[in-house]
């Protein structure tokens, strides 16, 4: 389903404002936010996502993304089939100029249970990797280790991040462009130490309609000054192609993200996921690989 423009769900000019005009911004805004709870309640049971008892740490940035999930989350919680307890988590990174107050502020306006990790990952990274190059790696790779040890030393069952649909199809190509290899950004996965299992509810939901529910919600949205000005990033090149297919196609993020959860082993190339020496062979014995690679000279008698 396409995403509802982002205009729809702006306040209205007072010069235009009309008790129509209104009505039919309330019934947008509706709309979307029953399709967020819709995909976001889809995610979590096609990946069996959340569990009866668990503890999940909601991890929030201060982005949009992040607000999203933790309110779509709070949504779901009150009629979900089973029970669950959310946490939101704030990492402060101790960055210069970054506004303590708002978060604090606004999760205890809502009443949800919350925690601000205060790390100072900031000077480390700034001090390690040189001016104008690019800090994100390093800086997600710290934030990462602070959260995982927050997670483990309270006992939470579940991380869920903010990662959305298209996230998850710009890691593709991302992967595919510049590291060669068919991976990307799975809605549900185990942490490398087998520790952590980490949930992206939000992976189908589309990052327009997220923008246009943020607006709409009107969330204290803190931007990321660290690492979000930095320009000729990879993950930047890659989002600007796919949002030039999708001005020239629409719905092709769409069908890109549909095409990740229907892979065919047998249709690509790799050996380790699909047996190509046996399929259609009428003899038991392998290949004399170094023959082939030989090109078949035989040696001289």
């Amino acid at each position: 389903m396409n995403a509802i423009p982002l205009t729809l769900l702006d306040t209205p000019n007072p010069s235009a404002t009309s008790p129509a005009a209104s009505r039919h911004a309330k019934r947008e805004a509706d709309k979307l936010g029953k399709r967020l709870r819709h995909q976001v309640g889809k995610a979590i049971a096609d990946f069996g996502m959340i569990e009866e008892g668990d503890k999940v740490m909601v991890c929030l940035s201060g982005g949009k993304d992040s607000y999203t999930l933790l309110d779509v989350l709070l949504q779901l919680q009150k009629k979900a089939p089973v029970r669950f307890s959310i946490t939101a988590v704030n990492l402060d990174q101790k960055q210069p100029g970054f506004p303590e107050h708002i978060l604090p502020e606004y999760l205890a306006s809502i009443g949800v249970d919350y925690h601000i990790i205060e790390q100072d990952t900031y000077s480390v990274v700034s001090r390690v990797i040189p001016e104008g190059k690019t800090m994100c790696s390093l800086c997600s790779r710290l934030r990462r280790g602070a959260l995982y040890t927050y997670a483990e030393a309270h006992g939470f069952t579940k991380i869920a991040l903010g990662h959305h649909r298209d996230d998850l199809v710009n890691t593709f190509f991302l992967n595919l462009f510049f590291h060669a290899k068919i991976s990307g950004m799975p809605p549900k996965l185990l942490s490398d130490d087998g520790k952590h299992v980490v949930i992206r509810p939000l992976a189908y939901v589309a990052e327009a309609d997220i923008e246009a529910y943020a607006a709409h919600k009107g969330f204290p949205i803190i931007p990321c000054n660290l690492c979000g000005s930095q320009e000729n990033l990879q993950r930047a090149q890659v989002k600007k192609m796919l949002r030039q297919w999708e001005r020239e196609t629409p719905g092709r993020i769409e069908t890109i993200s549909r095409a990740l959860a229907d892979i065919r082993p047998s249709q690509l190339s790799d050996g380790k996921l699909f047996d190509f020496l046996a399929l259609g062979s009428r003899s038991d014995a392998l290949p004399d690989a170094h023959a082939w690679l030989a090109g078949g000279d035989k040696p001289q008698a």
